[in-house]
């Protein structure tokens, strides 16, 4: 497996964590996952000890394996739906289903992930006294009604449809997490991430990039649910977990709800044709029913994170879409290989 460095422009010096700074243990709740394995490895190369706590649910172990020489860097295979007890002075609490296909196929373990993970995890900060962050979503903002989305909306979610199992889950698990700071003192911070993508997916992840990128790798249909101008914002992953290291490394007035993606507001139907050009593919794009509570628009307002982590988006999306292309072009060429062998 290929394994992927930080864009340029992310230095020890930009990054939320230098090297300077005391060297931490860090605890990476689902950290092999497609975020949380960006997570690992840029943290590894800041010099802390990182601690990977993942049941590969829907992580892989493939996603850290070219860490695991590293002798700063564990795994721990355990669901964070049973309590845990591990010294660390940081915890980022990114363990749960992220995609629609993923938390749907199990919507009470979702729901149960979210909620008990929260749990479990700000327990285990409670005793330590570390700083816990905590990867909330835009689902928390449901199908808007105000656009761009400030934290100050509380959104209009559907609490009984198909996606309340995770809309709800991470609503809930961002309640947990502030009233653990206001009864007991705990150190928290939350950030809400808007869609994020990049090298690391899964090649049946079932979210619109990867699916669309895929199905144009091998000439297939591209897939549109609905009339395709629903509008998404998309943040290449170095981007999101430069945020992210910001975030944790800011004081502890700062503790959020605090949005991290990327403000660029495009259709669905726009990104299908730009995947396509990028590809050279001879897909046709076509369209099927719209998804229940699909949101309509995504944009997030990203102001206070500009304020207060002097934090925005570096990364244009063709130049971040071309390189999750190169990777699904590699990691296709490996699977239909096998596959013919």
């Amino acid at each position: 497996m290929r394994s992927f460095v930080p864009s340029e422009g992310y230095s020890e010096v930009s990054s939320g964590i230098p090297v300077a700074q005391a060297l931490r243990t860090v605890l990476v709740n689902g950290g092999g996952g497609f975020l949380g394995s960006h997570l690992c490895e840029r943290l590894l190369q800041h010099g802390h000890r990182v601690i990977c706590l993942d049941n590969f649910s829907t992580g892989r172990r493939a996603n850290v394996d070219h860490l695991a020489s590293n002798t700063r860097f564990h795994i721990v295979e355990h669901d964070v739906r049973q309590p845990f007890d591990i010294e660390a002075s940081l915890i980022f609490n990114f363990a749960s289903p992220a995609s629609p296909p993923d938390y749907q196929r199990d919507p009470v373990g979702t729901l149960l992930t979210n909620v008990l993970g929260a749990v479990n995890t700000l327990d285990c900060a409670r005793k330590t006294g570390a700083i816990v962050v905590q990867s909330s979503t835009s689902e928390v903002y449901g199908n808007p009604i105000h656009s761009p989305q400030h934290e100050s909306y509380c959104g209009n979610v559907n609490q009984i449809g198909p996606r309340g199992c995770y809309d709800e889950g991470k609503r809930s698990a961002e309640t947990l997490f502030f009233d653990y700071h206001r009864t007991y003192g705990v150190d928290v911070k939350v950030g809400r991430i808007f869609n994020t993508y990049g090298p690391r997916m899964r090649l049946d992840d079932g979210r619109v990039v990867s699916n669309f990128i895929v199905q144009a790798l091998r000439n297939a249909d591209l897939t549109i649910y609905g009339d395709g101008q629903q509008t998404r914002s998309f943040c290449y992953v170095d981007d999101l977990i430069e945020g992210f290291l910001r975030f944790s490394a800011a004081g502890s007035a700062c503790n959020g709800p605090i949005n991290l993606g990327n403000p660029t507001e495009m259709t669905v139907r726009r990104l299908a044709e730009i995947v396509r050009d990028l590809t050279n593919s001879r897909s046709r794009i076509v369209h099927l029913p719209a998804v229940t509570d699909d949101p309509r628009q995504r944009r997030p307002d990203i102001s206070r994170a500009m304020a207060e982590l002097d934090w925005q988006p570096r990364i244009g999306l063709e130049t971040g879409l071309a390189r999750t292309v190169d990777y699904f072009d590699g990691l296709l060429a490996g699977t239909e290989k096998a596959e013919v062998v």
